[in-house]
């Protein structure tokens, strides 16, 4: 099998802002310095968890072109496409090759829910033949509406830029259909940190990582494990991590994840609304489940 194209923890980083919603690029800098120093592979940026919908054509243009400067090749620059039409998404990608980036996190039009696969099969595609890099197709059929079977992964088998898919379905077995039907054809990330490690044993090529942004040293380190295939020591930091991985399979994960990370010292939790900051009974819920987190972290051996 030859080596996939893109592999290890791809961490999907918020897009940090200042109180009034103003993009904050120095403070999401500083987060992206943290992030490459615990070892990772390559960032996401303007994902989900960056807010991508919210943030206007211009703002995500200055934002790439910021932090393609900060990243400078050191580790892969990945920009998430959630462009509604077509048009729209074909011509970001264009704009993003030329300003740099190393490939696309492709998302389906999420204009409204399509049970129509030539629908999502046509974006797809097209947006592909817009741009000469590679790209991630994203499948995330809980939140997004669009469902992108293994049956149409090898559809789409035939469009030599589309590298990797993000599996977020929730459901493990599609791991192993994808195994079966596409094989070696595409590079396999789970998007669902919960997951991460059943997904890593029934063999996974990386991780787009959410809450682990808060904690990259741990989540970099629980990820070598899987790649040691230390099991026994993988499940004992899974054990601590999941309730603070639990936080990025809820309505609210930007919110959650954005907490954790101020709580950690990496940011600060301002979302730009509709998303408010969290409140009441919720916020101390979430609190007290990054502080236990933060209490009783474990004790990693130092890097070599």
């Amino acid at each position: 099998m030859s080596k996939p194209y893109w592999a290890g923890v791809f961490p999907a980083i918020t897009t940090q802002m200042r109180k009034d919603g103003v993009l904050d690029l120095e403070g999401t800098a500083r987060h992206v310095e943290a992030l490459i120093a615990s070892g990772i592979s390559g960032l996401v940026f303007l994902g989900s968890l960056g807010e991508n919908q919210s943030m206007t054509p211009e703002e995500k243009r200055l934002l790439v072109e910021a932090m393609v400067a900060t990243v400078k090749g050191r580790v892969s620059v990945l920009s998430g496409v959630a462009e509604s039409s077509v048009a729209e998404a074909s011509r970001y990608v264009r704009e993003g090759e030329k300003l740099g980036l190393d490939g696309f996190m492709l998302m389906p039009p999420m204009i409204y829910k399509s049970p129509d696969p030539r629908e999502t099969i046509f974006h797809l595609r097209t947006v592909a033949k817009a741009t000469g890099l590679p790209i991630m197709i994203y499948n995330n059929p809980i939140s997004y509406g669009h469902d992108v079977t293994p049956q149409m992964f090898a559809t789409l088998a035939d469009q030599k830029n589309f590298v990797a898919l993000k599996e977020s379905s929730g459901n493990t077995r599609r791991i192993t259909d994808l195994h079966n039907m596409v094989g070696g054809r595409y590079a396999i990330f789970t998007g669902v940190d919960d997951l991460a490690l059943e997904s890593a044993i029934l063999g996974i090529d990386g991780w787009v990582a959410g809450s682990g942004i808060a904690f990259p040293l741990e989540n970099q380190y629980f990820w070598d494990l899987t790649r040691a295939g230390k099991w026994d020591e993988a499940r004992a930091i899974y054990r601590w991590f999941a309730p603070l991985l639990h936080l990025d399979t809820h309505p609210k994960f930007v919110q959650y994840i954005k907490l954790a990370v101020q709580e950690c010292g990496l940011g600060v939790e301002w979302t730009r609304a509709p998303r408010l900051p969290l409140a009441g009974a919720e916020r101390k819920q979430i609190l007290k489940i990054i502080h236990q987190g933060i209490a009783n972290r474990p004790k990693l051996p130092k890097r070599k």
